[in-house]
């Protein structure tokens, strides 16, 4: 066994070795194509950081006409809190209303001067739970609020909700044909990079296959030779994807979570970098597999 896998350690290697440029070209496109999917992926990870914590502040706002009597408030309450989306509800009269609207104001609030609080109506600040913060939560629990008439506007920021959402949406669809395409040209890459290793020592395998050599022990240096090519790839990928985040995407989108409030900038988990090796590990096996079942007739 032993005196196996040392044969076909040195088999990966001489085949390295014999074609240099071809490994070359194979290694970096792996670590080029996934290096462009995982800087995509860094910038899809910490917007969607940024949105949960954006969505923190989505609340639906309902409107009064009248103030309402304390006990008619309270069956309002209890019933909105009844709705598996909401987390609480805080009521807002004329008067705090008033305090707010002039503390946005700020220098300009001596405009106020001569008006009361009857100018702005009363609400109900509706908050959710953190996993119903999305605007078909918010559009739900609206649905169920017209339906009474005392509640006469409604304002939960569906416009900046709906173009937000649309925009994550279109982050991750590119991302995700971006990265199939980059992935596809990697694994066509290596799979043709085996194909002319195998061209190359065709008379060789078929001269192993006639003394008695299986098809698995033939077939087993070229698979481990992708997958070694898929492996280096991949490593090289996360230093440069580390890289360019240190250099680029860090200081970017520090800044607009500082803007924002948001938290740390953060770079891929242990986890995803264990997943990223083996996703190259997985090119370079799949890109040998279809060179050997195509090109090799064993």
């Amino acid at each position: 066994m032993l005196d196996q896998t040392v044969y076909l350690c040195r088999r990966v290697l001489r085949n390295i070795r014999q074609s240099p440029v071809l490994c070359s070209a194979a290694i970096g496109t792996v670590a080029v194509a996934l290096t462009i999917l995982t800087f995509f992926a860094l910038i899809v990870i910490n917007v969607q950081l940024l949105a949960a914590h954006w969505s923190e502040d989505i609340q639906v706002v309902a409107y009064l006409d009248n103030a309402p009597q304390p006990t008619r408030l309270n069956n309002w309450r209890k019933l909105i809190e009844n709705m598996p989306e909401v987390a609480r509800v805080s009521y807002v009269d004329r008067e705090e209303a008033m305090r707010r609207f002039s503390k946005r104001l700020g220098p300009d609030s001596d405009l106020l001067e001569g008006f009361g609080p009857e100018i702005l109506p009363a609400s109900l600040e509706i908050s959710f739970k953190a996993e119903h913060r999305s605007r078909k939560a918010a559009e739900a629990v609206v649905a169920r609020l017209k339906q009474n008439p005392d509640f006469s506007e409604f304002s939960y920021g569906q416009d900046w909700l709906e173009r937000f959402e649309s925009f994550l949406d279109m982050l991750r669809i590119g991302g995700g044909v971006l990265g199939a395409f980059l992935l596809f040209a990697a694994l066509f890459i290596v799979s043709n990079t085996i194909k002319l290793t195998l061209y190359a020592r065709r008379d060789e395998l078929e001269i192993m296959s006639l003394v008695g050599a299986t098809s698995l022990f033939i077939k087993t240096p070229f698979l481990l030779e992708g997958a070694l090519h898929g492996a280096i790839g991949a490593v090289i990928a996360l230093v440069g994807s580390f890289a360019l985040f240190q250099i680029f995407l860090q200081r970017g989108l520090a800044s607009l979570l500082l803007v924002s409030g948001g938290g740390q900038v953060v770079f891929l988990a242990w986890q995803q970098q264990l997943l990223l090796i083996a996703t190259g590990i997985m090119l370079g096996l799949i890109g040998s597999v279809l060179s050997l079942r195509k090109f090799v007739r064993i």
